[in-house]
């Protein structure tokens, strides 16, 4: 991998980092900037490889539930795959 590759995966990582805590589900992300860290290495493989929002919903609504203790209704979550799928289709155009 060359320099200027693995620059653009770091910025795309920070990105999706910076699209998770913008979402913040559990209201921490002023105060733990990596509360989501869990979710970036599953999602970035689904994203890298194209996943559907309903795949990318699914799993996110499965992280609240079993990993967050959340209750997903009103977490916006379809809106957010939703916004990471679009994000991620613009990938082959650089970014």
């Amino acid at each position: 991998m060359t320099e200027p590759e693995f620059d653009l995966i770091e910025h795309r990582q920070a990105n999706l980092r910076y699209l998770l805590n913008e979402w913040d589900p559990i209201g921490v992300a002023d105060l733990v900037s990596d509360e989501y860290d869990c979710l970036l290495p599953p999602l970035w493989v689904r994203l890298s490889r194209g996943a559907s929002r309903a795949e990318v919903s699914e799993f996110l609504w499965h992280e609240l539930e079993d990993h967050f203790g959340l209750d997903p209704v009103g977490c916006q979550v379809d809106e957010l795959a939703n916004r990471l799928v679009a994000w991620a289709a613009g990938w082959a155009g650089g970014d």
